[in-house]
Order: C-alpha cells, then structure tokens, then sequence
C-alpha cells in the first residue's frame, strides 16, 4: 500500500500576528510548524502502514524552508518526502495549490502507484478547507470527509 499524505508549513497559531492596514497573516519572524490537522492525517497513514505494510510518502508545496516540515514527518516514520516549490507559487489560492499538489501526486504514482491520499480537513491559517476536495475533484478521487475510527 502506497498512501501520500499532503502537508502544509504554518506559522505557529500561538504567535501569529495580523497586519495592522492589510489583516493579512504576517509571517515574518513567527515560527513555522507542520499543520496539526495534516499531522492526524499523518498519524492514520502510519497506523495503516503498520497494519498492512506499505510505504507513506510526503506531499509539501511551500517555500524551500518547508523542508523543514517534511524532515519533522520523516522522523515520525514517514518513508519519503517531496516538496514542490517555485517563487511562483507564493500567495497561491486553494485552486492553485489543488492544481500543483494534484500535479505532485501524479508525479509520485509515475514511480509506484498510490492507494490512498490524505490531507488535514483544513489549515490552521487559511481555515478554507477546499485543498483536499480539490485534490480529489482533479484526481478523479472517491472524496471522504470527516472521517474517524473508533
């Protein structure tokens, strides 16, 4: 079994400041850690590996400091990790980011075929919680949301 786990670098909610005239997110000097919802999706796609075996791999797009998040995910036991990155992604929207993570995922399959893809149900900063349908949508994926065990 091959799972992609999709992850984001967020500024740390605990120190995040918003811009005074714009109200946009300031990044600028605030930690950044990995998205805590992406870090379930992570815990369940190692759950699976060890229950069934397989490999989980990475999916980052972000600015070349988000390396720092993949290495995070790989010492939890993650197996590989990409990150797409291009100055031209900065500020990208939800349907930008669908589009490039979905590219990343066709990417991987070309080197061994991926079962199953996961992605937090949103990000801390954004809040919009569209990336992983849009994932879905462009992949011709079945779509679950909201999804637990017990």
């Amino acid at each position: 079994m091959h799972i992609v786990v999709c992850i984001k670098q967020v500024p740390d909610s605990a120190q995040i400041r918003v811009h005074p005239v714009t109200n946009t997110i300031m990044r600028q000097g605030v930690p950044a850690i990995v998205n805590p919802y992406d870090l379930f999706s992570l815990e369940e796609a190692l759950r699976l590996k060890d229950k069934f075996g397989g490999k989980v791999t990475m999916l980052c797009m972000g600015p070349p400091q988000a390396e720092e998040a993949l290495r995070k995910c790989i010492s939890f036991g993650a197996d590989d990790a990409v990150l797409v990155t291009d100055r031209a992604f900065a500020g990208a929207d939800t349907l930008a980011t669908s589009y490039a993570l979905s590219a990343g995922v066709r990417q991987i399959a070309k080197e061994q075929a991926v079962d199953i893809v996961f992605t937090g149900k949103q990000t801390i900063d954004g809040d919009t919680a569209q990336v992983g349908p849009g994932i879905a949508k462009r992949m011709g994926l079945q779509l679950l949301t909201r999804v637990a065990h017990r």
